[in-house]
């Protein structure tokens, strides 16, 4: 059964597209431990907060990202940038009319 995780990241004033820069850097690491679908976009109603639609293979195969150097990286690297508005779900996904 497939994870998805999608959320929506406060930023500070000014630092989305330095954000959007650290999250769609090129990572085959993700996909070789079971990302599926990494999509980061922006609404411009909120110019403060950046989107995030993850995929996995499963919830154990996110968590186990979170341990991945390069996301640890990421994550310190991005953490400044976040004005700590965190929001979004996590579930299991059941099915979808795309895939038969």
């Amino acid at each position: 059964m497939t994870f998805a995780n999608v959320g929506r990241l406060g930023v500070k004033p000014g630092a989305r597209d330095q954000l959007i820069e650290i999250l769609t850097r090129p990572s085959t690491e993700m996909s070789m431990h079971g990302c599926l679908l990494y999509e980061v976009g922006v609404n411009e109603e909120q110019p403060d907060a950046v989107f995030v639609s993850e995929l996995w293979e499963s919830a154990e195969a996110h968590a186990a990202s979170l341990q991945l150097d390069s996301v640890r990286a990421a994550i310190a690297e991005a953490r400044p940038l976040f004005s700590g508005e965190f929001d979004g779900y996590r579930f299991d996904v059941i099915g979808s009319p795309l895939r038969v």
